[in-house]
């Protein structure tokens, strides 16, 4: 038996973005938006499509959303806009893990409510829920159809996964057009975190027949792709392949989720700073190393998107692809110390991602 469930409405293709006056209906919402959404006239866009109907727009958002500021600015929201049904998140995916931080309203109003259910694992009852519409601007995070979001404690020095049944988006509208300004670090990054979506939901104990085909068409697509739009982020079509591409690895892995390639990058984030996606791709490899051998099903469709009749070819033509894009595979150029690293992939298969390994069982 298996089973696959994705209930986010997607709106895909250039001018995707017209579509947001119909999903949002006559719901009144607060914009959450990238820092330079403003500048780029994109807020305004957004605006005058709204109308009336868009309340508040905020645009102080810092890459890997912390507590640290996700507290006073869900206190606010809350307080100044209790009369808004719908968060529109605009932006990657620290943009819509935010927005997902921003629609469980508790019965306090405080964020420490929140935060202390997902520290102790309590049930979260909510006073209120406000949906969520996402427009993702970068092809990568999967944020716009799946239900988690990371959040930081860097002062604990901790990760904490929100995860409850209200925060699934409600649409993701994925139009190609709003990814044009994301510049080449931030196109491969996303693109890197893609792929590794697409590859761990593959090596995972809970891939399903729907999830892998998904997953391998995303794959065959981002190795096609990547190179050529990192070297020229103003084609408009390879940026939509791409976001097509995205979708499909968040799909898949909205069902699966992640793996130990995840697994291992959350401490390389929070302790070196390293951006999530290449913290979570440049383990590939090795990672696909340790999966060959256990599954057969597996091997095949590993084999396929690399076009290799053996594994160590497919993990040598891996390697050549981040390799060729600038990406080290060294655990070295990451801040891991030698002979470390075999000590971080025991701790990371014990973790929850880890655990959903193929080889971990």
């Amino acid at each position: 038996m298996w089973h696959f469930h994705n209930p986010v409405a997607v709106d895909a293709g250039a001018g995707a973005l017209a579509r947001l006056p119909q999903r949002l209906g006559p719901r009144r919402a607060i914009l959450i938006a990238f820092p330079q959404a403003r500048q780029l006239g994109v807020c305004d866009r957004i605006q005058a499509l709204l109308g009336d109907r868009l309340v508040a727009v905020e645009t102080d958002i810092a890459p890997n959303p912390d507590v640290a500021w996700l507290a006073p600015m869900y206190e606010r929201l809350w307080r100044d806009h209790p009369d808004a049904e719908c968060v529109i998140a605009l932006g990657g995916g620290s943009v819509i893990d935010c927005a997902k931080a921003m629609v469980t309203g508790t019965r306090s109003g405080t964020f420490d409510e929140l935060l202390a259910c997902l520290s102790d694992g309590a049930t979260v009852t909510p006073a209120r829920v406000r949906a969520l519409i996402a427009l993702p601007t970068t092809a990568g995070t999967g944020s716009e159809v799946t239900p988690w979001a990371t959040l930081w404690d860097t002062r604990q020095g901790r990760k904490h996964s929100l995860h409850l049944p209200w925060t699934w988006p409600e649409a993701a509208l994925i139009d190609p057009d709003l990814m044009g300004s994301l510049p080449a670090d931030a196109t491969l990054a996303s693109g890197l975190d893609a792929l590794s979506h697409a590859l761990e939901s593959l090596w995972n104990v809970n891939r399903n027949p729907v999830s892998a085909s998904l997953a391998v068409s995303a794959a065959r697509d981002i190795l096609a792709v990547l190179p050529a739009l990192v070297c020229d982020i103003g084609r408009r079509d390879l940026r939509h392949r791409m976001a097509v591409a995205a979708v499909q690895a968040g799909i898949a892995f909205s069902n699966t989720k992640t793996a130990l390639a995840h697994s291992l990058s959350y401490g390389l984030t929070l302790r070196h700073g390293v951006v999530h996606g290449i913290a979570c791709s440049f383990s590939l490899p090795r990672v696909m190393g340790m999966a060959f051998g256990h599954d057969a099903e597996l091997d095949a469709l590993l084999l396929s998107i690399f076009d290799a009749r053996a594994p160590d070819e497919a993990v040598a033509r891996l390697a050549g692809f981040l390799e060729d894009l600038g990406v080290s595979t060294d655990p070295a150029a990451y801040g891991v110390e030698a002979g470390q690293w075999d000590q971080l992939v025991s701790a990371a298969l014990q973790g929850p991602r880890g655990r959903n390994f193929i080889a971990a069982q």
